[in-house]
C-alpha cells in the first residue's frame, strides 16, 4: 500500500465509529464525483501493483499511485445501484461479504441497518455450492435457539445445556449472518475482491451476480458489477456499502433517480457517434 494511501486508512480508521449506519438515511445518499473524493475514493495503489484489468479504470498516475477515475466510478456506481434496486424489488436476498479487517464493522451495521444477510468471518466453503448441507446447518441452528428461547432445553442436565449452547454459539459465529438464506440470493456484494475470491468463484458458478468495490491492485474480470474505488480506506468502504444500502431499502427511489431514460441513452449514443465521427475526420485531414 502506498505512504499516502496508508495515511488516509489510518486517519479513517481512527473516525471510524462502532455503529456507523446507525443514523442511516437513504434520502442523504448523493452518488457524485466530490463525494466520492471527499472519501478518498480516488487513490489507488502504486503503479507497480496495478492489476492490468484496472487500466481503464485510472485517471492518472501521481507520485507513483494510480489515481481512479471518479467519472467512471459514478457511472458504474449507479448501474450497480439500480441492478441491486431490481434485486431488492423481486424480494431476492442481498448477502454482503467482507471478512478483512476494516470491512467488517461496516458490513455488521449495514446489514443490522438492512436486515441483510452477511459473512464476516472465513467464507464456508461450499455456502453456494452446496448450500442443501449449509441449510440443513443454519436451519439446525435456527431451531435449537428458537428451542433456547422456549426453555425446551430445561429437561437436560446442566452439562447437556452447557454443551448445546456451546454448539449453537459456534454455528452462530460461523453462520449466524446467512441463517436466513432459505434460497440461493439474487446477488453479492463484496468488499474485497482478493480476500473474498472464494466467494466471488462460488457465486460465479452458481450463476449468482456478483457486486465488487475493485481497487486498483484487484482482478475485476469475474465480477457483474464491478465500481472502481479504494478498497482500504474506511470512508471510501463506507460510502460504497451506503449506496448499497440505499439501493437494498428504496429501491423505488433508486430506480427512478438513477435508471436511464430512453432519450438520455440516444443522446449519449449520438454523443459517443459524434466523437467518433471527428476521430476518423481528423485522421483523413491528417493523411491528406
Amino acid at each position: 500500500m502506498s505512504e499516502e494511501k496508508k495515511v488516509a486508512v489510518v486517519k479513517d480508521q481512527k473516525i471510524a465509529t462502532k455503529d456507523p449506519f446507525e443514523k442511516f438515511d437513504p434520502a442523504q445518499t448523493v452518488v457524485t464525483m466530490e463525494n466520492l473524493l471527499n472519501k478518498g475514493a480516488h487513490f489507488g495503489h502504486l503503479k507497480s501493483k496495478r492489476h492490468p484489468a484496472m487500466n481503464p479504470f485510472i485517471w492518472t498516475t501521481r507520485n507513483g499511485v494510480s489515481i481512479i477515475d471518479l467519472e467512471k466510478t459514478v457511472e458504474m456506481l449507479k448501474d450497480a445501484m439500480v441492478f441491486l434496486a431490481k434485486v431488492a424489488k423481486s424480494n431476492k436476498k442481498i448477502v454482503l461479504v467482507g471478512t478483512k479487517r476494516q470491512a467488517r464493522a461496516l458490513i455488521l451495521s449495514a446489514a443490522k441497518k438492512g436486515g441483510l444477510p452477511y459473512v464476516v468471518e472465513r467464507w464456508l466453503g461450499g455456502t453456494f455450492t452446496n448450500f442443501s448441507v449449509i441449510r440443513a446447518r443454519t436451519k439446525f441452528l435456527t431451531e435449537g435457539q428458537e428451542m433456547m428461547e422456549k426453555g425446551e432445553f430445561k429437561k437436560y442436565t446442566k452439562f447437556e445445556r452447557m454443551k448445546k449452547q456451546e454448539e449453537l454459539d459456534r454455528l452462530e459465529k460461523k453462520m449466524g449472518g446467512i441463517k436466513e438464506v432459505t434460497e440461493m440470493p439474487g446477488a453479492i456484494v463484496v468488499t474485497g475482491i482478493k480476500e473474498d475470491h472464494l466467494a466471488i468463484a462460488e457465486a460465479q458458478k452458481m450463476g449468482i451476480p456478483v457486486v465488487a468495490i475493485a481497487d486498483t491492485n484487484t482482478d475485476p474480470r469475474h465480477c457483474d458489477y464491478v465500481v472502481p474505488a479504494n478498497d482500504d480506506a474506511v470512508s471510501s468502504l463506507e460510502f460504497f456499502l451506503e449506496c448499497v444500502l440505499t439501493a437494498a431499502t428504496a429501491p423505488e427511489t433508486v430506480l427512478e433517480k438513477y435508471t436511464k431514460k430512453e432519450a438520455e441513452v440516444k443522446k449519449e449514443v449520438k454523443k459517443d457517434d459524434k466523437k467518433e465521427s471527428d476521430k476518423k475526420e481528423k485522421g483523413v485531414k491528417k493523411e491528406a
